[in-house]
């Protein structure tokens, strides 16, 4: 990471300098709130599964909304690569540019970014930014997600850095290509324009900003925003012991070659206020889709190191700029085109995972036990009786480790994910589907001390026709480990009932078919344990038998 050398702003106070700062966070949390409220897919609307952005026109990132890091980060790339092929100096009022395509940016195909330039008078000051989870973006499956992938082509379309918009003429061209290649185009374009209108909000705020202080003291209060969360990051990693700190876990498989394991390794390497995430002895690039480009490993980097260090410290791209990572070219981390990439987030979880667990070693007071490091993601696609069409996604969630004074989180997205599970209700308005079972995993947190959190539990039944499922798990062949003596939490697992009472269990990834009186049963892992069972509170054990969140023979 290229640290970029600025001249603090000597003539502003501390005061007004983080009023400024929280009115950043705040034009930030309200795009992300414009962007959620007028999108029309659950996968947004519900879940939530959508992130807005404020960056420098040197494309640094500024401020973000409380979001999903995967997307926060992956902006980063994205935004670089516009302003590499569109000049700021370009640009006019009303512009807006779109990418998608993760070998120039992106992180996967249903992931588009939309950036506008704000402007204050013939100045530009700002770039604002929101990226989104599309429902559907064409492929060999509806939701755009195959684990069965072997190549990008099969997984959508591909949009390169271009011109969504210029000043108030909309590209008309490619709004026809990419509704003419998505299945749900409505639903599409209507989050398209809610991706749109967040940018809108944030360039209005940004001018009023602008209008209040002008444009060249903005500009020095935005750099020295970004030097003091630098200054300040490198203070408490120099409080770190410098050393050299190895984990390595290892995914199910990569969704083709259902029988081999897939490692990830990484050496956080502390030396003074520097850390240097080294991913060499990562299994080399996979044959289907759990890749991930480098803005998933910067993704993980960037949610690590806000998690050990000062969680006061203004979260701005100046925090990154201590770090550096080596990611081996044709590796996990680092495919070379066109290898599949669908299915990453499991993998950026898991490095997040991995670089938490290298820092266990090194400040193990701090870093928790394992999380579940699940986003089991289900997609549902069919033709309801009345040949209407319908898509739709689900992110189902894991339980969290447990910390060193308390219990693990129940059902929760943990690290580089921050979805919410889809409401039945909104599962049952949306699709021919019945949920029969929606309940806490009793038993799935790891024992301990402190109990890691539980995973769920959830049955769903189709009521119409057939469906084409894409399910994307993990976690099937392994637990998530305990911590201080704690114990693991249980593995993931997942079948179908077919009618006729017949049980088919369903491997982690998998794309498959059900019927009419199909049921699908999910079980997600749940958290590792922190500290000796034996140690456990009588009265917690209590309240977890009360609550359902344990049985009675492993409460004994």
């Amino acid at each position: 990471m290229t640290r970029t050398t600025t001249t603090p702003c000597r003539t502003v106070d501390p005061i007004t300098l983080e009023v400024l700062r929280n009115k950043l966070d705040g034009i930030a949390d309200e795009m992300e709130a414009t962007l959620i409220r007028s999108s029309f897919s659950p996968v947004v609307k519900e879940s939530m599964d959508a992130s807005a952005s404020l960056f420098t026109i040197d494309g640094t990132t500024l401020a973000q909304a409380t979001a999903i890091p995967i997307h926060l980060a992956t902006l980063i790339p994205c935004v670089a690569r516009i302003i590499e092929t569109f000049p700021v100096a370009t640009m006019r009022e009303g512009d807006l540019f779109i990418l998608n395509d993760p070998y120039l940016g992106g992180t996967h195909l249903p992931d588009f970014a939309v950036i506008m330039p704000v402007f204050h008078g013939e100045i530009p000051v700002a770039l604002s930014c929101t990226m989104t989870h599309h429902q559907d973006v064409g492929g060999m499956t509806a939701g755009s997600v195959p684990t069965d992938a072997t190549e990008i082509f099969q997984e959508g379309i591909r949009i390169p850095p271009l011109r969504l918009r210029s000043g108030d003429a909309w590209n008309d061209t490619l709004l026809a290509l990419l509704k003419q290649n998505v299945r749900m185009p409505e639903t599409f374009l209507g989050d398209l324009n809610a991706q749109v209108a967040g940018c809108a909000t944030g360039a209005r705020r940004v001018q009023e900003l602008a209008a209040v202080y002008g444009t060249d003291q903005l500009a020095a209060m935005f750099a020295e925003l970004l030097d003091r969360s630098e200054r300040l990051t490198r203070e408490a990693i120099s409080a770190l012991p410098d050393g050299r700190y190895t984990y390595v876990d290892f995914l199910d498989n990569d969704g083709v070659e259902l029988d081999k394991r897939v490692r990830v390794e990484v050496t956080a390497i502390v030396e003074g206020d520097t850390i240097v995430f080294d991913f060499t002895g990562t299994s080399l690039q996979t044959t289907g889709p759990i890749n991930a480009v480098p803005s998933g490993a910067l993704a993980a980097a960037f949610f690590t190191v806000r998690a050990v260090t000062d969680p006061l410290i203004p979260t701005n791209g100046g925090c990154i700029r201590p770090v550096r990572l080596v990611l081996p070219e044709g590796s996990l981390v680092n495919p070379n085109e066109p290898a599949p990439v669908n299915t990453r987030t499991v993998t950026i979880k898991m490095m997040a995972a991995c670089m938490l667990g290298a820092f266990r070693e090194c400040i193990p007071d701090k870093i928790p036990a394992s999380d579940a490091v699940v986003m089991n993601g289900i997609v549902w696609s069919g033709i309801r009786d009345d040949g209407s069409r319908y898509v739709l996604s689900e992110m189902i969630a894991g339980g969290s480790g447990a910390a060193i004074d308390r219990d693990g989180l129940d059902v929760i997205e943990t690290d580089v994910t921050n979805c919410m599970n889809l409401p039945v209700e909104s599962l049952e308005m949306n699709t021919p589907i019945r949920m029969h079972q929606c309940a806490i995993r009793p038993d799935s947190g790891g024992l301990g001390q402190y109990r890691g959190g539980n995973g769920v539990i959830r049955e769903y039944e189709l009521l119409e026709g057939t469906a084409r499922i894409t399910h994307r798990g993990e976690r099937f062949f392994s637990e998530p480990p305990g911590t201080a003596g704690g114990e693991s939490g249980m593995s993931g697992e997942s079948w179908i009932v077919r009618e006729n009472g017949e049980r088919e269990d369903i491997p982690s990834k998998r794309v498959f078919t059900m019927h009419r009186g199909d049921r699908l049963v999910v079980q997600t892992p749940g958290g590792g344990g922190y500290g000796p069972a034996k140690a456990r509170d009588a009265d917690a054990i209590a309240m977890d038998l009360r609550n359902g969140k344990t049985t009675l023979s492993q409460a004994r």
